[in-house]
């Protein structure tokens, strides 16, 4: 009975979407989207935790060989597809877009009807499996939840948009019903449908306003991911016809380490193409412009893609190949690549002061970590990788919310504007705290998996890899912490700020904080009991044992220990003294209230802070096509190298 959850989470939002489609503008889309929301997070949760149990999440199953009807309706959705990609790209004169649908579509259609029959599983649920199927149910029905509430203040404070929210809730819908079955498929066709489903929803998502913005970055968000399926679809034919004939994804991975052997670099040709579909997916340089480009769309848009679909597909596909890849010239590659990435994105992050593009910047910084973890491929580094995917879902998805709240009742999401934040949306203030300490601060996971990556690189002697975290990071830090000040300074005059944040924008974001925090605490046994049983003893690794040594454990349970001991003590140290406010030197005698002063000319000026952005070092426009540069050039040389000797091994 259990096993029919899986079909159930595909096709469930699909159909939850068609219903909200026939609902036009009527409120009664708004039920349908909080019932549906919840039913797919129960049923997620639900299978995880039956598997868990009945498992031990030490399993490995496949299902579903026989599925003549299920593939008539790939192959429908194919098609549909290719057809309103091409609609959309003749209506907006982007005709050679509809070029990258067309061709790679027709490619892989003539592959599969021409290739051999064969008895393979679909749908295969492993430890990383059950993990996406967890986080996308749970974090993606929360950020539904959150959309039916903000889309209203929206369109409030939005009145030239055209009000099309339950369009909007369907595509919300759509795409996690694509990501279910992105995550769980076993067959290579498969796979690249739901990759298509996920590059069409978020080209329909941030082109929701329809204005000349949007259109153009939805475009560039959608040619460079069908690029990136284009490349999945040749790397998936040339495995076909050059290194072994199917269509199984997991015969995919279990084949390419043994058939690499012989076949040399015309074996990780197929890995590399994957491998470079993941990086258009996850908006790696040079392919980082779609994601920023994204920041248009409403909110939950933005919140969807960062946390927990789009970007993270990308991930999953760089998790399963890390143990191909690993002290492979491809590996070396994407971790440059990914390490770069880090480091570049950090830096432009740093000349922001719009808060969704700073978040923009670190979703791309982070998923550059990530992504060095996974080219570089040894079981330390990818523990690393899926705890920051965990931990950055959940982090940035909270984050994405509540700006987005802000924004809604601030009317502004210039962190400049966030000054005395506390003051003025305490509550709003609180989660952004929390979501902000979850990304760099000790003892959330982030930091933790930052160290975890560090010490694999460090053992591995990678010592670009190395600089590339060490200064990422401390840039990471610093934008970071310039944006925790603005919110707890006091404010230059008292402003009142009306909250307009919905129930349902407030109950996810109290379940996201809360979630945070019990991963926080739980970190060790989420560790030991889940994550280490997808490394170690899996069968894409092979190894016996855990992934990270006991003794790395025992100093992240020392530390945890250490966050809860450190302020009992010292406030039981200070409880009885006594202290008195001082007034601040500010240039001038102080007015008496800290935040004014009398010049030498006897006026009276009021104290206002602001951040440094370095904005005439580090902008965006000028660092980003340097990068892409460099990134490009990268990507070029391993394509000719494998390329050359491919051709050779050919003939």
């Amino acid at each position: 009975m259990f096993d029919l959850i899986i079909p159930f989470l595909i096709c469930f939002p699909f159909l939850i979407a068609v219903i909200l489609l026939c609902c036009g503008k009527s409120k009664f889309g708004n039920i349908v989207s909080y019932l549906g929301a919840v039913v797919i997070m129960i049923a997620s949760v639900a299978f995880f935790v039956y598997k868990g149990v009945s498992g031990g999440f030490a399993f490995g199953q496949g299902m579903y060989v026989n599925t003549e009807i299920a593939d008539y309706v790939i192959l429908a959705g194919e098609i549909l597809i290719v057809l309103v990609v091409t609609f959309l790209s003749f209506k907006y004169k982007r005709y050679w877009v509809s070029l990258l649908s067309i061709l790679p579509t027709a490619a892989i259609i003539f592959q599969e009807e021409t290739a051999a029959h064969e008895e393979i599983e679909h749908i295969y649920i492993d430890k990383l499996a059950l993990l996406m199927i967890i986080l996308v149910g749970v974090v993606g029905s929360l950020i539904i939840m959150y959309a039916v509430g903000y889309m209203e203040g929206y369109h409030n404070h939005h009145k030239e948009v055209q009000d099309r929210r339950n369009y909007f809730l369907a595509l919300l819908f759509m795409f996690m019903g694509a990501m279910f079955g992105f995550v769980t498929c076993a067959s290579l066709i498969w796979l690249v449908f739901f990759w298509e489903c996920t590059s069409v929803c978020s080209f329909l998502l941030i082109g929701y306003t329809r204005t000349e913005e949007a259109v153009e970055n939805s475009f560039r968000a959608l040619w460079m991911n069908l690029l990136g399926g284009a490349a999945l679809v040749v790397g998936i034919i040339a495995f076909y016809n050059y290194v072994y004939p199917t269509l199984s994804f997991r015969t995919f991975l279990m084949v390419i380490p043994q058939m690499t052997s012989f076949l040399g670099a015309v074996g990780m040709l197929p890995v590399f193409l994957m491998a470079f579909a993941a990086l258009t997916k996850s908006a790696q340089l040079p392919f980082s412009t779609w994601l920023l480009g994204a920041m248009v769309a409403p909110t939950p848009s933005s919140t969807l893609l960062h946390s927990a679909t789009m970007v993270k597909a990308g991930i999953y596909i760089l998790i399963r190949l890390a143990p191909l890849m690993a002290g492979t010239p491809v590996g070396t590659f994407i971790a440059f690549i990914g390490g770069f990435t880090f480091i570049a994105a950090s830096l432009m992050a740093v000349s922001q002061t719009d808060a969704k593009k700073i978040l923009a910047m670190s979703t791309i910084s982070n998923l550059g970590l990530m992504t060095a973890c996974a080219g570089v491929g040894t079981a330390e580094t990818t523990w690393a990788c899926i705890f920051l995917l965990l931990f950055h879902a959940v982090s940035k998805s909270l984050l994405f919310q509540v700006v987005g709240a802000t924004e809604n009742s601030l009317h502004s999401r210039d962190v400049e504007d966030f000054h005395g934040l506390l003051y003025m949306l305490p509550k709003h203030a609180m989660f952004m705290f929390i979501g902000i300490t979850g990304m760099f601060l000790a003892p959330f996971g982030m930091l933790i998996a930052k160290w975890s990556a560090l010490k694999g690189m460090v053992d591995g002697k990678h010592i670009l890899l190395i600089l590339f975290i060490v200064f990422g990071s401390a840039v990471t830090s610093l934008y970071w912490c310039k944006w925790m000040g603005k919110l707890i300074a006091h404010p230059h005059k008292e402003k009142k700020v009306k909250d307009v944040t919905h129930a349902g924008e407030m109950l996810s974001f109290w379940i996201h904080g809360l979630a945070m925090i019990l991963l926080c605490v739980f970190l060790p046994v989420v560790s030991i009991y889940f994550v280490d049983p997808i490394i170690a003893g899996s069968d894409m690794f092979n190894a016996n044992g855990a992934a990270i040594p006991a003794s790395t454990m025992y100093i992240l349970i020392t530390i945890l220990m250490l966050v809860f001991i450190v302020p009992l003590v010292l406030y039981a140290s200070g409880k009885n003294d006594h202290s008195t406010e001082k007034l601040a030197y500010m240039g001038g005698i102080n007015t008496g209230k800290n935040n004014g002063f009398v010049d030498f000319m006897g006026e009276e000026k009021t104290l206002m802070m602001s951040n440094y952005y370095f904005d005439k070092m580090l902008s965006i426009e000028k660092l980003m096509k340097p990068a892409q540069v460099v990134a490009l050039v990268a990507l070029l040389i391993i394509l000719g190298m494998l390329g050359g000797y491919s051709i050779g091994g050919m003939f």
